[in-house]
């Protein structure tokens, strides 16, 4: 039979308030026994120890026990409490005598056999020696004060017993009864959870859960809203993606066909200008091509990088010497803020190097012409920060935090006229977290937009 959380959680709570009840039960049986009883039974002796010197005094007058066996009144007065007068009633006689030891006390022969007193005491019985001049002529003895109840009547004892089965019984059966409710209180967030979690699986990514509590189980409704929010919009941007690159591999394609086509059935001549612009098409194709490659590779963490010590300010000079040709032909003015000294980081060469001239591409590709970029970079606490910025158009800032998803693009001057494949910064992102490092969009003070990278230098 298997057995749900439920049921497991009530029969633990169950099991646990039943052992409870039963170890309280037996300690205070033994508590009982060897704590009260054990001091009742003290409380005999230290009267036993009282009465010794009394006995030995008799012992030594009569020379035997003869006149206590005959004289049994004669074993009473010997037995009275110290300092109490006969006839005296305000003497209040001692907690021992209240508790009935005097009527457990007896005195015995060296041999064990009765003298005068309870009848039941004898060799298991508590013993103190009888000594005169050195040797033993009886013994005082006490029975202990379990013996005495386990011999009189057991009506008491029974319906102790019978009470506490009804206490117990009681006990368990609420026990029950609260081990239930709790189970239900406790375990049904975990239920929606786990029927959130049957729904999300079938693909229900709007499922959300109630968040009812502050605890463990509140954190888990909680983490599985958040899982459920980045897997609805983790398909929103599959499918976002599916079709943003259907249509940009569509478009040079059908262009393409269609130049061809209009060359095979004679209606444009195979020139240099048309070849050219098929030319183009194939190019700009391939960037596409490429670009998902780079991305899927950057995404899955198997790009291959290849850290080594290098000088960030010598990939900066040597990424803009590259591009400060097609920055003139575009009427861009570039201004570079960045020290001679030496910063130093642990980086691939390369993958940077590509980070950087994606990033002058996309300044050059979205900035209007006569406009400027300029470019700073700076150490602080550890990081390397470098800032490109580049002047109008603008992006709204609603839209920068989305600038780093793949084929986004904004809906004004920064569109797809410009022939973007809008997988450039995506890539920018990936290149820079495998570095250890953190990229930022924001409006910048030139008018357009304004990167913020930072990267850990090296120690």
């Amino acid at each position: 039979m298997r057995l749900n959380i439920t049921a497991k959680l009530f029969l633990a709570m169950l099991t646990t308030c039943a052992l409870v009840l039963i170890i309280s039960a037996l300690a205070g049986r033994i508590s009982f026994q060897r704590g009260f009883v054990d001091y009742l039974n003290e409380q005999g002796v230290q009267r036993m120890q009282g009465l010794l010197p009394r006995l030995q005094q008799e012992y030594r007058e009569q020379g035997n026990w003869q006149r206590l066996q005959d004289n049994r009144p004669a074993m009473g007065w010997l037995m009275r409490p110290e300092g109490a007068q006969e006839g005296d009633p305000t003497r209040v006689p001692p907690l021992s005598d209240q508790t009935g030891t005097v009527f457990r006390l007896a005195l015995l022969h060296p041999d064990f056999s009765m003298v005068v007193g309870n009848p039941a005491a004898g060799r298991d019985a508590i013993l103190e020696a009888v000594e005169v001049d050195g040797e033993t002529v009886g013994w005082l003895a006490l029975v202990p004060f379990q013996q005495a109840l386990a011999a009189g009547d057991v009506r008491f004892y029974d319906e102790q017993l019978r009470a506490r089965w009804i206490i117990g019984i009681s006990s368990v059966v609420l026990a029950a009864l609260l081990a239930w409710l709790l189970a239900r209180v406790l375990l049904r967030p975990l239920r929606d959870v786990t029927d959130a979690t049957r729904r999300l699986a079938v693909g229900d990514f709007s499922i959300r859960v109630p968040v009812t509590a502050r605890d463990e189980l509140g954190m888990l409704a909680q983490s599985f809203n958040l899982l459920a929010q980045g897997l609805e919009r983790n398909e929103s941007a599959r499918r976002f993606f599916m079709a943003d690159i259907s249509h940009e591999l569509r478009t040079p394609l059908a262009v393409m066909r269609a130049d061809l086509e209009s060359m095979q059935d004679g209606i444009n001549p195979v020139t240099c200008e048309a070849l050219d612009a098929l030319h183009q098409q194939a190019c700009q194709l391939g960037k596409l091509v490429d670009d998902l490659h780079e991305l899927a590779l950057t995404d899955a963490g198997t790009l291959a990088y290849h850290h080594e010590p290098i000088d960030l300010t010598t990939v900066l000079h040597a990424s803009v010497a590259s591009m400060a040709t097609r920055f003139e032909a575009a009427g861009l003015h570039l201004h570079m803020d960045i020290s001679d000294q030496s910063q130093r980081l642990m980086g691939d060469e390369r993958r940077l190097h590509q980070l950087l001239t994606n990033l002058l591409n996309n300044t050059l590709r979205y900035t209007d012409a006569g406009g400027q970029a300029r470019i700073s970079c700076q150490s602080s606490g550890g990081w390397l920060q470098l800032v490109m910025e580049d002047s109008s158009p603008g992006v709204p800032e609603e839209q920068l935090p989305r600038l780093f998803e793949r084929f986004y693009r904004t809906d004004a001057s920064r569109n797809r006229s410009s022939g973007g494949s809008g997988l450039g910064l995506a890539i920018c992102r990936n290149i820079v977290e495998a570095h250890g490092g953190r990229i930022a969009a924001s409006m910048s003070s030139l008018g357009g937009l304004r990167i913020t990278i930072e990267l850990p230098e090296a120690a």
